[in-house]
């Protein structure tokens, strides 16, 4: 990847380790990134697989946190596998989906964020990024690298649409859920946005939360790919002068 992930110490609030799943067709590259992960001591290896039909059996079996899974292998590829797991409506402990791909601009890898992947991962990414991403994945945020996954959604969602705003698709959200959901389309964290829209980063962790509950999206990155598909990446509104907007709730 082009910057390196934040990094997360080790271990999570329940001081359980997480439990992941490795899924790809090449040996070589199971056996690496599986050394890789055995070497954190927050993280177990429970399971590997070879292909999609994989994935969805030890899913099943064995619950993981998260599933790290090739997108292009033989008999069910990881966009099959994907849908069947985190997708259209996942269970509450279904696994976050974290997906490899050799190189980032891959249409594949769009699709699998719109199925509900929680993120991707080039496969030549340095150890300590894998290792973040799965940290990041399994505390349920998604992985939004703003120099990578933000230009896979934005090249592959502008295909898709005309480019025409559609501002009925977010009708369900206040002027300031707009103004968040449009700087979430920009790859900022929740500190960041509220730096720009002088409010706490509390208060937009809560705007998150309606945002994605009104829209009933699962997670940031299903935010970004919804913006950019409906043409809401725009300019944000008057909010973003600093000025208290509706739906603020919360202390700024």
């Amino acid at each position: 990847m082009t910057d390196h992930l934040p990094q997360r110490p080790d271990g999570n609030a329940s001081g359980r380790r997480v439990r992941v799943v490795l899924v790809d067709d090449q040996e070589m590259v199971r056996d690496g990134l599986g050394a890789l992960l055995a070497s954190a001591p927050d993280i177990e290896l429970v399971g590997e697989g070879a292909n999609g039909f994989d994935a969805i059996r030890l899913a099943r079996e064995l619950a993981p946190d998260v599933i790290v899974m090739d997108i292009r292998m033989p008999e069910m590829d990881g966009l099959a596998a994907t849908a069947r797991i985190v997708g259209p409506d996942p269970a509450e402990d279904a696994p976050k989906v974290l997906v490899l791909t050799t190189f980032d601009l891959d249409e594949y890898v769009y699709e699998a964020l719109a199925l509900g992947a929680s993120g991707f991962l080039l496969k030549d990414a340095p150890a300590r990024d894998l290792i973040a991403a799965v940290r990041i994945v399994a505390s349920g945020d998604a992985l939004l690298s703003p120099s990578v996954t933000k230009r896979v959604i934005g090249t592959f969602a502008r295909r898709r649409r005309s480019g025409a705003f559609r501002p009925e698709a977010a009708k369900a959200l206040t002027p300031r859920e707009l103004d968040v959901l449009r700087q979430l389309a920009r790859g900022l964290s929740n500190a960041e946005i509220g730096q720009r829209l002088f409010l706490s980063e509390e208060t937009i962790k809560t705007h998150v939360g309606r945002i994605l509950t009104k829209l009933s999206l699962r997670d940031r990155t299903q935010a970004v790919v919804f913006a950019f598909e409906n043409g809401l990446t725009g300019d944000a509104g008057p909010g973003e002068a600093g000025g208290p907007g509706e739906g603020d709730g919360g202390a700024t």
